[in-house]
Formats: structure tokens, sequence, C-alpha cells
């Protein structure tokens, strides 16, 4: 997934059009974001829980390079809420209305 990590503006218009009103677009937008946020720290907490130590001691710990390299990956990872519009705008995206199919 190649993703630019840097601001983009965005048209709304273009945005709007996916589900014809803005702020349902920004919602379900941010609704994935919050998805891709979890799973990306569940997994690196994952990665990183290998490198818990249990020793208080400050003179005890010392820098693990590996764990530094998982870090910085993660820190150089376009944010979620780019990710998710991203995926949204390419229709990636699965979203639907239940107020609207209760009513059919």
């Amino acid at each position: 997934m190649a993703i630019n990590p840097s601001i983009v503006t965005r048209d709304l218009d273009k945005v709007a059009d996916k589900t014809g009103n803005i702020y349902e677009s920004l919602h379900i937008v941010g609704q994935r974001a919050k998805q891709i946020s979890t799973n990306l720290k569940e997994e690196l907490n994952n990665k990183l829980s290998e490198f818990a130590s249990t020793v208080d001691n400050l003179e005890e710990v010392f820098e693990n390079k590996e764990q530094i390299e998982i870090s910085k990956f993660y820190e150089r990872m376009p944010k979620p809420s780019t990710m998710a519009m991203e995926e949204f705008m390419e229709g990636k995206v699965y979203y639907r209305f239940p107020a609207e199919e209760g009513a059919e």
C-alpha cells in the first residue's frame, strides 16, 4: 500500500459523492480510522511484548536495536486517518446504513 504520508488537500465534493453527505462520509472515514488504529496498536504491542522486561532497575535495562527499529517503522507509517481516507476514496471500505435497511 503506497500511501503518501504528507498532508493532501481533498475535494470535499468528491468525498461527499460517495454517500451523498459530507458528514456521513467523514463519519465512515473516522470509524475506519479507529479500526486501523486499534489494529496497528495491537500489532505493535504484540511485537514489543517480546522485548518486555520484568526488571525495574534502570541500570539493567538496555537498548534493544530490534525494538527501536520496530518503533521507528510504526512511527514512519502514515496516520490511520490518512489510510482510512485513501481506502474510502478507492472504494475499499464497506459501509451500510442500518436505519435504511430496517425501512425496506
